[in-house]
């Protein structure tokens, strides 16, 4: 019988906070945000890859709490921007930039450009409380619309359409993006250390 553990998300962005509890709901864990244990102090993300910002945030808090933690790191890749914005898509227009300001930016960098394909990546780190880490990345593909389209979901999704679709991200219902997303795709590795977890906590 397994026992009931509790996996703290180190995110203080609340639409991937509710994405990520909607995803792990499945599971008999005790999932928490940070607004639940008083708050946690954002992690400098001074790695160069996804994986590293994404265990260096995990690690970090993970030991800091003592609890499980899921962390992630995510981003928008544009190959005509030599993948940019890429670990820098929250910080594209600027420290305190909107979503708007970030698509705009990125718009008028592509302008006319003829290959609009890009792809959204995340990777998934699960930590214990004594800091092992484990990294699962996930990638969904698709192309950047000429001008934004939709008004659910968040980031740069009104101007990702994923390949096989004729709506961006922002067009398509949450569950319908829960399953295909580039945190879907992580999400069903994490899913599998997560059990594995869950089977050995005594």
């Amino acid at each position: 019988m397994t026992k009931q553990i509790q996996l703290l998300i180190a995110s203080n962005n609340q639409h991937k906070i509710k994405e990520f509890k909607s995803m792990l709901s499945t599971l008999a864990i005790t999932v928490i945000s940070p607004g639940e244990i008083g708050g946690i102090t954002e992690v400098e993300e001074t790695g160069s890859t996804f994986e590293e910002n994404a265990r260096l945030k995990a690690v970090t808090i993970a030991e800091r709490k003592k609890l499980y933690v899921f962390a992630d790191d995510s981003g928008l890749e544009v190959e005509a921007l030599n993948w940019r914005p890429g670990i820098r898509s929250a910080r594209y227009a600027g420290p305190c930039a909107s979503d708007l300001d970030r698509i705009n930016k990125l718009l008028t960098e592509l302008d006319s450009a003829t290959n609009r394909k890009a792809r959204f990546v995340c990777v998934i780190a699960i930590s214990d409380p004594k800091g092992n880490a484990k990294t699962f990345r996930g990638e969904v593909y698709g192309q950047i619309t000429h001008d934004p389209r939709g008004i659910l979901n968040f980031g740069y999704d009104p101007i990702f359409q994923p390949d096989g679709y004729d709506k961006t991200f922002a067009e398509l219902q949450p569950e319908v993006k829960n399953c295909i997303s580039h945190r879907a795709n992580a999400m069903k590795k994490a899913l599998l250390e997560l059990n594995n977890i869950l089977h050995c906590v005594e």
